[in-house]
């Protein structure tokens, strides 16, 4: 029985154009080696499985190659080639750090340092996981790493870049490698097993490379796992049936009850996921990635940041076409504020539920809040029902109603109650009188005046529209219109200024309404100025000046910024419109209380003086 080769060591880059997804870096690499523009020391970081190492091999192979190709690549015939694939070479040395990481294992790679090569033009040294050498190691190898000999090239490789200190950063060329596509993964894991003579579909691969999220190694290891257990194939339902990985099909039901507002489906599909042994909290997560393709899908050229291929891609643009961006938007909001306070809530199930029951009722808000008012502009509603008549009827209508008066609609506001003049039926002289034949510039003056009357009446009853604000409310809120004089008398404020009364109004009154502003200034939340209003019972002083006694200057600026509107309501409600309200901040003596020893037999002597008399008379001291 031959020994088992995992795809990983037996597939592994030889060359740099093998190396699959850090074109940049393998371009930088194969330029300097052919300028001959050679760093003393290279820094390879980045996520595991992504080819640090294998670029280090790689790029010590070729540099001792004595026939390089044009291709910049190494020729694996000559002698140096040769003894590094059968991994003889003395010119080329490895030391793993997460092992070998103490100060002592540094001195002794630099003692190896002095020595020059035997064969070929470098002795380049790998160091594998940097990162893990002491404090200790790294300083004893700072100065070699600064000025090491000609002939040394030191190679680092790490997956935790910030763990190094910054002074052997400065003394290398870093190198950042970047997480490989999905596609690139896809394309690499179908050539070997095209090579193997395997059996793979599309979708499977893109799951296995989904999976390894960005490392090839981890994605040769994934696929030898499928292989042995589907023998020859590697099909969909094998892969997401060991990876225990949720089906599409499952994220696009649960889509279509988004879409059909079925709470039933939604909730009976999440039963049938924790039935089967998944996880709720992978479920939502896979389902904020599954609205996220579908938004990403909504473009042609974003298109491609849609990590699947084949059949499974036509059906995410056909379910795109039906969601629109908003749903899509609003969704994503949903599913990832349910994904992050997971971990919080106690019920788990119910917090899931619950977030299905908001993705599926998205659609019946957009469509409430979406609906025209057509109620408040009954204009727009008439406009809309003529559009479909014919244009030969809309001309007669509209000379019928040029002919008519226009008619306005007033909704917010109660219909006023009009003046009905008398009737000439109800006047006989007026019967008697006969109309009195005008000239022309009088009708004209009359028309002039009927136009603007007109004008001004529709302006006037020109229906309004509310805006929602989410401020909170005032003092306004809260008052009927009816109980302001100036709206009772149908003047303006600036027009009532010369009807003040000045009756006298009573303790009694002045309470009452009182009592009634501080109520509504409870109903807006003021709980402070509430308190400050009703601790105290003001005070009716001569030439109705109200004095309110408070207790520090935070209570007068309170009231000081609700003044105005405290003497526009006691003004509207009492028969007097020269009140005025003023403050008095109470001063309260405050004593100091006895501390010392001394400072309480005063205190006592004061009370009874016979204490001090009786100390006088032994001569005692206080001390």
């Amino acid at each position: 029985m031959d020994n088992f080769i995992v795809s990983a060591r037996k597939y592994r880059p030889t060359t740099f154009d093998t190396v699959i997804g850090q074109p940049s870096i393998t371009t930088t690499l194969k330029n300097a080696i052919k300028n001959n523009h050679l760093a003393q020391a290279f820094l390879f970081c980045g996520p595991r499985g992504v080819g640090k190492t294998t670029c280090a091999r790689i790029l010590a192979k070729t540099i001792n190659c004595k026939n390089i190709s044009e291709n910049i690549e190494a020729c694996d015939q000559c002698e140096s080639c040769t003894s590094f694939n059968t991994s003889h070479s003395f010119n080329i040395h490895e030391l793993d750090a997460a092992s070998n990481n103490h100060v002592d294992d540094i001195r002794n790679l630099i003692e190896q340092v002095r020595i020059a090569p035997q064969v070929g033009k470098y002795s380049i040294y790998i160091i594998d996981e940097v990162h893990m050498l002491s404090m200790q190691a790294f300083n004893a190898f700072l100065k070699t790493l600064e000025e090491p000999p000609s002939y040394a090239i030191f190679i680092l490789a790490t997956t935790s870049k910030q763990k190094i200190i910054p002074t052997i950063l400065s003394r290398c060329q870093i190198f950042d490698f970047s997480r490989i596509r999905v596609e690139d993964i896809a394309n690499h894991l179908e050539n070997v097993a095209k090579k193997e003579s395997i059996n793979t579909e599309t979708e499977a691969l893109h799951v296995i490379a989904q999976k390894a999220d960005g490392s090839l190694r981890d994605a040769l290891s994934i696929f030898d796992q499928m292989v042995s257990f589907g023998e020859t194939e590697v099909t969909y339902n094998n892969v997401i049936e060991n990876l225990n990985i949720l089906d599409y099909d499952y994220y696009f039901r649960a889509v279509n009850a988004i879409l059909e507002k079925d709470i039933r489906d939604s909730l009976l599909l999440f039963d049938d996921i924790l039935k089967n042994g998944f996880d709720g909290h992978n479920y939502i997560t896979g389902l904020s990635e599954h609205l996220r393709n579908l938004l990403v899908c909504k473009d042609e050229e974003t298109l491609q940041l849609l990590p699947a291929g084949g059949k499974i891609r036509e059906k995410y643009k056909e379910q795109a076409d039906k969601c629109s961006t908003d749903l899509l938007l609003s969704a994503l909001s949903i599913s990832n504020t349910c994904d992050i306070a997971y971990n919080a809530s106690v019920s788990k199930r119910l917090h899931i539920e619950l977030g299905l029951m908001q993705l599926c009722s998205i659609r019946s808000i957009q469509e409430n809040t979406s609906e025209p008012a057509r109620i408040n502009n009954p204009a727009k509603q008439e406009n809309s029902e003529n559009s479909d008549e014919d244009p030969d009827k809309l001309e007669n209508k509209a000379e019928k109603n040029a002919e008519e008066p226009s008619a306005t609609y007033k909704i917010q506001e109660p219909l006023k109650e009009k003046e009905v003049p008398p009737s000439k039926s109800d006047n006989p002289e007026v019967l008697e009188e006969k109309p009195k034949e005008k000239d022309k510039t009088e009708l004209e003056e009359e028309n002039k005046e009927d136009i603007h009357s007109t004008k001004k009446e529709s302006i006037e009853e020109e229906p309004t529209t509310v805006k929602y604000s989410p401020k909170t409310k005032s003092l306004k809120d809260f008052v009927k219109p009816s109980d302001e004089p100036w709206k009772k008398s149908g003047k303006a404020p600036e027009e009532n200024l010369g009807n003040e009364s000045n009756e006298a109004i009573t303790q009694s009154d002045l309470e009452r309404v009182w009592t009634e502003y501080a109520e509504i200034i409870h109903k807006t939340g003021k709980h402070s100025l509430y308190s400050t209003l009703t601790k105290r019972i003001p005070i009716l002083n001569e030439n109705n000046q109200v004095e309110l006694i408070i207790e520090n200057s935070v209570q007068n600026k309170e009231l000081i910024a609700e003044s105005e509107a405290l003497h526009e309501y006691l003004r509207s409600h009492l028969p007097s419109s020269s009140i005025s309200v003023i403050t008095t901040i109470e001063t309260k003596e405050t004593k100091r209380k006895p501390y010392t020893s001394l400072e309480k037999f005063k205190r006592m002597a004061e009370k009874n003086p016979s204490i001090d008399k009786f100390r006088q008379q032994f001569d005692l001291d206080l001390d």
